[in-house]
């Protein structure tokens, strides 16, 4: 279990992460496909279409990965330069880490230091010492395969992995804008406990983690099966966590097609996790000016609601959009 404790000065600085971070998704998507690779054992539950990526990689992770497969163990932690919370373009978020300094990457790599202590990792091998000491070539090599493994495996994906994160914040954005700071960290995930002013997350290991007044910082990922946290003793501690993804769109009512129109019905549907309207019209696959027709016509039945957040609006649906689609 790891019990993050809050003060009232945490509470009032809890942050949302404004887009998916791309280098730890691409550490996270490589830790997933080699937990599949040995059996799923401890895989845990990803997006759906996460499993559906992994399958059509046809086990060839490792070999698309090179040295990064190195770096990334199948339990236990990811090294924190492969995390970078503040960075969300990829190749800047890849040149920080590979700039590392070498005192902070044999730390994050678990190589033991004069009293023998490596953090409780396993060994890291040739290579990573090598990428600890310093070395150039072990650097480059870093960058080069790093980025060849984004390009083949997360590239394709990359704008679906940014829009699912802009969704999954403006979900949290409401429930915090609705129910304040204990209806955000409740719902955050399905077992996870909040219990003011901590909130308990499943883990095989015992951590508490005073947040110190500097507050939290949430990051969505697509590809984590769990909880995972970034202790910053100069910033905010950093929760990575499951972005949701709601029900898949093709278990929409067909029967809704001859009274609302097919269009409407689908995007009656896909609200069942509420998304702004440019989310909403990436995943029917309509322009932007249609989803705002369509979604003012629903809104007008009274079948969903439109909450401005910031300078997006956000979609979700009333109670009477739920019984319609529900059938009751």
């Amino acid at each position: 279990m790891i019990r993050l404790h809050f003060t009232a000065a945490d509470l009032r600085q809890i942050t949302l992460a404004p887009a998916a971070n791309a280098l730890s998704e691409t550490a996270l998507s490589l830790r997933l496909a080699l937990r599949h690779a040995h059996g799923g054992r401890g895989a845990g539950r990803s997006h759906p279409a996460a499993e559906r990526w992994h399958r059509s990689l046809n086990g060839s992770a490792s070999a698309r990965a090179g040295v990064l497969a190195e770096l990334v163990a199948e339990q236990g932690f990811l090294p924190d330069f492969l995390l970078q919370p503040a960075v969300h373009d990829f190749d800047d978020a890849l040149d920080l880490a590979a700039s590392t300094p070498t005192a902070r990457l044999a730390i994050d790599l678990g190589i033991p230091d004069a009293s023998g202590w490596n953090g409780g990792l396993a060994g890291p091998g040739r290579w990573a010492h090598e990428l600890a000491q310093g070395s150039p070539a072990a650097r480059h090599a870093l960058v080069s395969d790093a980025r060849r493994y984004f390009e083949a495996s997360i590239g394709p994906l990359w704008p679906r992995i940014r829009s699912d994160a802009l969704t999954d914040r403006a979900v949290r954005a409401e429930m915090l804008l609705r129910g304040g700071v204990d209806a955000l960290l409740t719902t955050l995930g399905t077992t996870w406990r909040w219990q003011p002013p901590t909130l308990h997350l499943p883990s095989p290991s015992t951590y508490d983690i005073p947040l110190c007044g500097r507050g939290l910082l949430l990051v969505p990922s697509w590809f984590a099966t769990g909880p995972m946290v970034m202790y910053r003793p100069e910033a905010a501690t950093v929760l990575v966590y499951p972005m949701c993804h709601g029900e898949r769109a093709d278990q929409r009512p067909e029967a809704l097609g001859a009274l609302l129109g097919r269009t409407r019905a689908r995007l009656l549907a896909l609200l069942r996790t509420p998304a702004t309207t440019t989310a909403l019209a990436e995943r029917a696959g309509v322009s932007l000016a249609a989803a705002s027709q369509h979604a003012g016509v629903l809104r007008g039945a009274g079948l969903i609601d439109t909450v401005r957040t910031g300078t997006a609006v956000l979609h979700s649906l009333t109670p009477l959009g739920h019984s319609l689609l529900a059938g009751t």
